[in-house]
C-alpha cells in the first residue's frame, strides 16, 4: 500500500480522508497546511501528496508546483471546494501544474478511492 500526505488547512478534512485511507490499507500523515506539508515531504516522501488548494501559509497551487519540481515521482491530486464564489476552474489550472487528478470537495468514500487508486 501506499503512503500518502494529506494537506488541508479543515481537521475535519484531514481526519476524514486519514479514516478512509487508512481502511484501505495505506500509511497516511496529516498537515494542517502547505508549508508544514512541504517540510514533511522533505523528511519522509510519500508516494501521493493529497493537497487542498485555499489554505493559510502556503496555498495549494505552490505546493503542485514545489512538489514537481523537488519530488517529480510523487503523484498530486489537488483538492478543492472552489473559491469563495464557488468557482471551480482553478481545479483544471491544477492539472497544468503537475496534478495528476482533482477531488471536488465535497466527495464521497468512492470518489477518493477512486482517485487515488488511478494515481498509483
Amino acid at each position: 500500500m501506499a503512503g500518502i500526505l494529506v494537506i488541508d488547512d479543515e481537521e475535519s478534512i484531514r481526519i476524514l480522508l486519514k479514516k478512509i485511507l487508512e481502511r484501505e490499507g495505506h500509511s497516511v500523515a496529516m498537515a494542517p497546511n502547505g508549508k508544514v506539508g512541504l517540510e514533511m515531504q522533505s523528511q519522509q516522501a510519500a508516494d501521493v501528496v493529497i493537497t487542498d488548494i485555499f489554505m493559510p501559509e502556503k496555498e495549494g497551487m505552490e505546493v503542485i508546483m514545489e512538489l514537481r519540481r523537488n519530488f517529480p515521482e510523487v503523484k498530486i491530486v489537488a483538492m478543492s471546494g472552489g473559491d469563495r464564489k464557488g468557482n471551480m476552474d482553478f481545479l483544471g489550472m491544477t492539472e497544468k501544474l503537475g496534478a495528476h487528478k482533482t477531488l471536488k470537495k465535497p466527495f464521497t468514500l468512492n470518489d477518493v478511492l477512486e482517485v487515488v487508486q488511478s494515481v498509483l
